[in-house]
């Protein structure tokens, strides 16, 4: 595999390697933490248990040695009259005692501490005890100086022992017993058995420690050893997540293209709809006019059927765009008069169809001063045409009566299109605003119309969006005794 390639591996996992560094060090470094409290924990537990059984070993020591003594002075009583033969066997045992002693690994210093009076002699070999316990010889200087300390702590214990007689340890150098057994003879105490002693533990102590450093490795060992295979199976498993992960953007990018898709044909059929709803209605306008085409007539039928052409083409251009460019609907190469427009929609839309049917009545009462407006006046008729619609279709009275009125406020220069009715209102649900702050009114795909009217809902859309477009606000509210009110507001 090539360095290049390593290197992308690389970067592919960094992040799964960088956070799993993270966790090995920080569980190595809570290992070594716990590791450190635990040796203090066992040095501590060991040291006392140590200082225990050092203080009872030694004292066990000693006072078998003492009894050793006591056994062997026993056996020969207090005969003076002993051979040269025995007298030589009894100092080669007191050797013996004092050699086996002196030959323990942890022992120090070893003596029998003897009271002459006020004196108190040491001795540590057979020929100087022989001498002081029956040859009642006080000759051993040089054992008393080798001895001064192991003297003088039993000068400061005498009576303790002697009231107690009872073995006494005293502790020096936090490791170093100093143990005396009282020595008994027939009865009597004659002194001491002194026996210095160090024990020395600490290779158990080392190795316990080194067993669990042991254990502390192999147990990193295991947890590096789970770390990298979590690595290795996270990784993979990030690897198939990502892979899903492309999978499911991808079907998701499609199934998003096909919905809008589908919306796009959806509006494009609410479109088709509408456009052969109005064009239907035109062309019938159209041949009617025709039908009645004279030579006295035909300036008024040309201005007629040119508007009616028009705005054909007009509806026609809108349903191929879904977002029309805004140089088609407003521009300054347009100078429109509203109320030429809105008295056209009156006069040659709403009224022949009032004619026909006999269903409702519609009035124009024109602003005066009203100013031109650079909006494509077909763009202005989908915007007022569809409002009136809306009156008629959902006047609900034989009765119906549609008012138009337009007017211009000189010192704020905004002109108002007033649409009413004395139909039966607008339902109040409709009224309220939704959470973008529109009045579902003007939301698309809402009508109160019954459900199975289908392309409903678009008119008071297609005015709202258009009015937008244009710079325009589109408002509803009901009014107080019957009927509805629309009011688009022109900022001139």
């Amino acid at each position: 595999m090539s360095k290049t390639r390593l290197m992308e591996k690389w970067r592919e996992h960094h992040f799964q390697a960088k956070h799993l560094s993270v966790i090995f060090v920080t569980l190595f470094a809570f290992q070594l933490i716990v590791s450190l409290i635990n040796k203090s924990s066992m040095r501590s537990v060991f040291g006392s248990a140590q200082e225990w059984y050092q203080k009872d070993s030694a004292e066990k020591t000693a006072n078998l040695t003492t009894t050793s003594f006591e056994l062997l002075l026993e056996s020969v009583g207090g005969r003076h009259d002993l051979t040269p033969d025995q007298s030589a066997k009894l100092i080669k045992a007191f050797d013996i005692l004092f050699t086996q002693q002196v030959l323990q690994r942890n022992t120090e210093e070893m003596c029998v501490l003897l009271k002459r009076g006020d004196k108190v002699h040491a001795v540590d070999d057979g020929k100087a005890l022989f001498s002081l316990l029956f040859l009642d010889s006080t000759n051993v200087a040089d054992e008393n100086s080798r001895h001064a300390d192991a003297i003088k702590l039993f000068k400061e214990l005498g009576p303790q022992m002697a009231s107690d007689q009872q073995i006494v340890s005293v502790v020096t150098n936090r490791r170093t017993f100093n143990t005396f057994v009282p020595l008994v003879l027939r009865g009597e105490d004659v002194g001491a058995v002194y026996v210095k002693d160090t024990p020395d533990f600490s290779f158990v102590t080392s190795e316990i420690v080194s067993n669990y450093d042991q254990t502390s490795l192999i147990y990193l060992s295991l947890i590096s050893l789970g770390l990298l295979s979590m690595y290795f199976i996270s990784s993979y498993s990030v690897k198939e997540r990502d892979e899903a992960q492309k999978l499911l953007v991808v079907e998701h990018e499609n199934s998003i293209k096909e919905q809008v898709n589908h919306e796009k044909e959806m509006a494009f059929t609410k479109r088709i709809y509408h456009t052969h709803h109005k064009a239907e209605k035109v062309v019938g306008f159209i041949r009617g006019d025709l039908a009645t085409l004279t030579a006295g007539n035909i300036d008024e039928v040309k201005y007629r059927v040119s508007k009616y052409a028009n705005f054909i083409s007009r509806i026609i251009y809108d349903m191929k765009w879904y977002d029309p460019p805004i140089q088609t609907i407003r521009s300054p190469i347009f100078c429109t008069d509203v109320n030429e427009v809105i008295r056209f929609l009156v006069d040659k839309i709403f009224l022949r169809t009032s004619r026909k049917s006999g269903t409702f009545q519609i009035g124009f009462d024109e602003g005066k001063d009203l100013p031109p407006v650079s909006i494509n006046e077909f763009v202005i008729w989908e915007i007022v045409e569809p409002l009136v619609q809306n009156s008629i279709d959902h006047g609900g009275r034989s009765d119906l009566k549609i008012q138009i009125s337009t007017r211009y406020n000189r010192e704020s220069r905004i002109s108002t299109i007033s649409i009413k009715d004395n139909g039966k209102g607008i339902s109040p649900d409709l009224l309220q605003q939704h959470e973008n702050g529109v009045k579902k009114l003007f939301l698309e795909n809402v009508s109160t119309k019954e459900a199975s009217f289908q392309n409903v809902g678009y008119g008071c859309y297609i005015a709202y969006e258009m009015a937008r477009r244009c710079g325009w606000t589109v408002d509803a509210a009901n009014l107080p005794d019957a009927g509805c009110e629309f009011t688009i507001t022109i900022k001139n």
